[in-house]
């Protein structure tokens, strides 16, 4: 499985140990690169891009609130970005949004839960039926 993964500067030790932490995945790391300041969009650019290019299904972001990061994803047609704070709520983003970006606020949450949030984030799937009609409309927006 691949998954690009990026953070800004706020989640980019997350993002390092979480890369490690599954080794099974063929993470497309798009940076950041370290802990010095750096402008997120750039990083939700590259994640969707990625999706774009159809080298990856699904995408991880990380950053501090996570808010900017899943509002700038948003804006992309054919993104489902979900701002996650815990396992379930990871969860159900998948089943009921059919969500293909995960966002990771790092200020909320530790390295562990960021994990588990992964771990059952990519083990759930999209329920289908009237959950899809609803994404149905939001693409008519």
């Amino acid at each position: 499985m691949k998954i690009a993964i990026g953070s800004d500067h706020k989640g980019f030790i997350y993002k390092e140990q979480l890369i490690k932490l599954f080794p099974r995945i063929e993470w497309i790391n798009v940076g950041c690169e370290s802990e010095v300041y750096s402008d997120f969009p750039l990083y939700v650019k590259k994640v969707v891009a990625q999706i774009y290019n159809e080298k990856v299904e699904k995408g991880i972001l990380l950053c501090g609130s996570g808010i900017g990061m899943t509002i700038a994803a948003n804006r992309f047609k054919g993104i489902y970005a979900a701002l996650a704070w815990n396992p379930e709520s990871a969860k159900l983003s998948k089943q009921h949004n059919n969500s293909n970006i995960l966002v990771i606020p790092t200020d909320f949450v530790s390295c562990s839960m960021a994990q588990e949030m992964i771990k059952v984030w990519l083990e759930a799937e999209f329920l289908g039926a009237r959950y899809q009609e609803r994404i149905t409309m939001l693409d008519t927006f």
